[in-house]
Order: structure tokens, then sequence, then C-alpha cells
């Protein structure tokens, strides 16, 4: 089966296993697949469609778009799709402006959001909609679990930064919400930025004992390239958007021995996980990384639905997605009230295996986590 960021309609199978559809159930899927942060759309959609392959010809058509990380053209992509295209469901999106340009329009036509990643705290607390699912995280939930990290390493004069946008600011909210030590610095980068020659020098000028960073995607290889030439050799921590499995490659020996925050790692020992990153390997030839294992989850929590209630009786949809009745590459999975994630979040560890830079879980952050903006939504 060719995956491609194009249409791929997939038939009803003639088993006893039918859905409870009564007609193929429509997923619009935009997300990033080119430009600095393609390797978290691919991963998105990879490991979606893994998870569509696996379920042997689900009732599914699903339409592929590159967002190209620009908003206009995500909300381009959404019209089109809700208006011509008719979807039922709405998915993909990496980045945190793109989703507040797009989900807030696309529930309130009726369509069901699954987001495989952004997570921004609007959308968690007063923004929040009953046809909005986040299957990732909210925004804050890695970075939180960094401070909380920060504390036990013993740092207690942290100088922080992050891209300015909607998730840059959630980053450093959580971070700065559990970290119990001193800010050293706080910045604001560019979103997109490669030169951190200005962040660094600030950094070096601080005294900071540590320093926690969210780049995703090309900011964190361009980060921590410069940041190994520079010799500072003050400890780094960060979320694991920029020490995941399709980034580490890139970045190479900068990247060892860091710490970082995921909710998933290719070693959490489950059944469930484990199968997901046997299947991956053969599909792809690469490893998985966190992103992908999103796009998985994202793919199965619909499919899981599909197999209680049509997408037609919204009502009764929307009841079998929050069941999370799947089975997660993560372990236990539960939607909190605003229906995002509770779960554990790891600490891990940037090591070598052979001649593949990967993560492995050291320990756990923090447990059966919610977010802190759940008390904010009105469901």
């Amino acid at each position: 089966m060719k995956l491609s960021a194009l249409i791929l309609a997939a038939t009803t199978a003639a088993t006893a296993a039918i859905t409870a559809q009564a007609e193929p159930v429509k997923v619009g899927m935009i997300t990033t697949l080119s430009g600095g942060g393609a390797s978290l759309g691919l991963a998105i959609r990879d490991g979606f469609m893994l998870a569509v392959k696996q379920a042997g010809n689900p009732d599914l058509e699903i339409i592929i778009e590159d967002d190209q990380r620009k908003p206009d053209l995500a909300v381009q992509l959404a019209d089109k799709m809700i208006q011509s295209a008719k979807v039922d469901v709405l998915t993909g999106i990496v980045w945190s402006n793109l989703a507040m340009a797009v989900v807030p329009s696309a529930t309130a036509q009726g369509k069901f959001y699954l987001s495989p990643n952004a997570g921004p705290s609007l959308l968690a607390g007063k923004g929040c909609h009953e046809n909005y699912f986040n299957v990732a995280w909210q925004n804050d939930n890695l970075h939180e679990a960094a401070g909380a990290y920060a504390n036990t390493a013993g740092f207690s004069n942290t100088f922080i930064l992050a891209p300015n946008y909607p998730a840059g600011h959630d980053a450093l909210a959580g971070f700065k919400r559990t970290h119990e030590g001193e800010v050293a610095g706080e910045l604001f980068t560019k979103l997109g930025q490669t030169d951190y020659a200005s962040e660094l020098a600030q950094i070096r000028a601080s005294g900071a004992d540590s320093v926690f960073f969210f780049l995703p995607g090309g900011m964190g290889i361009s980060f921590l390239k410069q940041f190994a030439d520079s010799g500072i050799e003050t400890p780094l921590v960060g979320p694991a958007f920029s020490f995941d499995q399709d980034i580490l490659q890139a970045v190479g020996d900068a990247a060892m021995g860091v710490h970082n925050t995921s909710q998933w790692n290719k070693d959490l020992d489950n059944p469930a996980n484990m199968a997901f990153v046997e299947a991956f390997q053969a599909e792809y030839g690469r490893l998985p990384s966190l992103i992908a294992s999103q796009g998985y989850d994202t793919a199965n929590l619909l499919l899981s639905a599909m197999d209680k209630a049509d997408v037609k009786d919204a009502d009764s949809f929307r009841e079998a997605l929050r069941a999370a009745d799947f089975t997660s590459v993560r372990g236990d999975f539960a939607f909190g009230a605003n229906q995002h994630p509770v779960q554990d979040i790891y600490v891990r560890e940037v090591i070598k295996e052979g001649d593949v830079y990967t993560n492995k879980t050291v320990g756990v952050a923090l447990t059966d986590h919610a977010d802190a903006y759940v008390g904010e939504c009105k469901m």
C-alpha cells in the first residue's frame, strides 16, 4: 500500500467486523509536509496511515494537504475540505498558530477536530469545544514535566527561551509553573529563527546553572548545533520536540546526554507499543518518533469511535470518542473533562545505539498529569 500526500480511498471491507458507519467517514488531514517543519508533519501522516493500513480497509476516505506552515493557507485548505469535500473530521495540524486559525471555525461548523499535536491553552480552557479532542497533550504539559525534572536535578537558576507564538508562551508558562528555582533570563525568539548568536551571548552572560528551551523542528537543530559550538557547558533541558527520533539524526553528538520530557518513548514496555515500533520500522525503514506515535494514536481513536457510532450522529460519535476505547502505545490513556489527555510524562536521555541517535527512558517526571486549564473549560 503506497502512502502519499494524496487522496487515499479505502473501500468497505466485506467482513463480519463491519463498522457502524452508514457511509464512508471523510477525514481531512492538513499538516506540514514541506519546509523546516516537514519532519513533524510527515511523522503525523505516517503514523496515522500505518494505523489505517493495519485496520484492514476501514470505511475511510482521507484527503491529505500540505499547509506549508502558513496559517492563511491552512484556513483555505480547511474551508475547501469542509465546504467542497464535505469532510466529517479534521486532523493533522502541527503548529499552534495554525490550530488557532483553523479549529474554532471547523468545530463551529459541526466538524470534529482530532489534534495529533498542537494543544494551545485557549482550546483547553475558555475556548474548549465539545467537538475538539486533543490526542497528544496540552501545550504546557511536557514543559511542566521539564520543570519538575529540573527540580530533581537541582537546577535553581535556569535560563529559558522559546519561539514567540502560542505554543512558545505556553511552554515557558508550563516550565515556570512547576520549576521551583529562579529564572536567570527569559527570551522569546522569532518563529523559524535559525541564528542564535545573540541568545547564546545572553545565556553565557546570565550566570545560569541550566538552560530550558523549546525550539521544535529545524529551530531546535540549529540551536543545539550552535550551542555545542559555543563552548557553553551549562546543562540543557527540554521537551521531546528537539530530541525526537526524526530530529536527532540531524543534531548528532550535540544532543548526547541531554534529558528531555515525553509522554512516549520507543522502549515503553507494553505490547501495543512494541508492536507499533516493529510495524513502523517495517513500513518506513526508520524508528518512529513521538510525533508518529501521536498520529498513530489519533487514527486508532478515530477507528474506535467508528466501531461504535455513525459520524453523522454527532452526539453518539462524540461519546464514542470520549470513551477513548483503544489501546494507546503510551500505555494508559483517558481524556479529562476538557477532552485533553490525562497521562504519565517521562524523562528521557539521548543516547546512541550503534550509529543511531535515540532516547532511553530514565524516569517519570509527572504521573496521571492533567492540564492546568481544565477548570476554565465549560462544556
